[in-house]
């Protein structure tokens, strides 16, 4: 996204320019979802399970 600002703009112009730059234009917000997915395993012991699946894989 490329916003241009011009010389001698107003002090509205910034504040509306300043408020597309911080809005999330995407309306995804992920920090809703931190921590929300629960695991039976810790991740390091998922991590080398998948890791070693992929490997078998390969092979």
């Amino acid at each position: 996204m490329v916003l241009i600002i011009k010389k001698g703009a107003s002090k509205k112009e910034l504040l509306a320019i300043e408020k597309k730059l911080s809005g999330d234009s995407h309306g995804f917000n992920p920090d809703k979802y931190t921590g929300t997915v629960k695991f039976k395993k810790d991740g390091l012991t998922l991590q080398k399970q998948l890791r070693d699946e992929w490997e078998r894989l390969n092979d």
